[in-house]
């Protein structure tokens, strides 16, 4: 998620299912106001600390990560010390009564924490990353793969992608590439919110010669 360090405007991020186990990254990202991370690899409640001065921040769904622990109430608590501002976590509202009952339940995050040598994307095979790739079946990462990915296209006006089409070319690979592709995929879909009427242009000329180029290669092999 590092491409989020030159995204100081965006205002949604949908990474679920994704491999992520790093948060500064999104520390710059002022104007953010929904964050979907779901069934990733956010092991340390302390990366909360990335998300402290975001402003804007109403939206947070970060069950399904290791950071939740076993304790849902001391892990709900925990992030709305930090985060006073979130109107819903994990898809549930916030009430004044919760924020109330975190200052004294949740621990106040005052440091980032410690640097690991995995990086986001596709981390190297350990326990924690094999137990979980062991729970999820292809279908499931297909799933929020496709649902996280359509909420940005109706976001951006755009028709969303049919399962059969955007199964079709996700089958054939593994779960490390696939969640590669998926991630730069919905990388690409947020960075055109950035661009203008010019900036769009260029970009619908270029797909539509890598789509001639696709076509022409396709028949070839027929």
């Amino acid at each position: 998620i590092s491409i989020c360090r030159d995204l100081p405007n965006i205002e949604v991020i949908t990474f679920s299912v994704n491999g992520i186990s790093d948060l500064e990254p999104l520390n710059q990202c002022q104007n953010l106001s929904e964050l979907y991370l779901r069934k990733n690899n956010i092991a340390s409640l302390n990366e909360l600390f990335y998300l402290k001065n975001l402003p804007r921040l109403r939206v947070l769904w970060l069950s399904e990560n290791p950071c939740c622990g076993s304790d849902p109430h001391r892990y709900r608590m925990t992030v709305l010390r930090n985060l006073p501002s979130l109107q819903k976590l994990d898809n549930q509202a916030v009430t004044e009564e919760e924020l109330s009952q975190a200052l004294i339940d949740g621990e106040e995050i005052t440091a980032p924490p410690a640097r690991r040598s995995v990086e986001n994307g596709c981390p190297e095979s350990t326990e924690s990353s094999a137990a979980q790739s062991t729970k999820e079946t292809e279908s499931e990462l297909l799933n929020f793969s496709l649902e996280e990915t359509n909420k940005i296209r109706e976001e951006l006006g755009m028709k969303p992608v049919p399962r059969d089409k955007f199964s079709s070319f996700s089958a054939r690979e593994t779960d490390c590439n696939r969640k590669k592709r998926n991630n730069v995929l919905n990388a690409i879909l947020l960075l055109m919110k950035e661009l203008d009427a010019e900036g769009l242009e260029i970009v619908q000329q270029t797909v539509g010669r890598r789509l001639q180029a696709f076509q022409k290669k396709e028949l070839q092999e027929e």
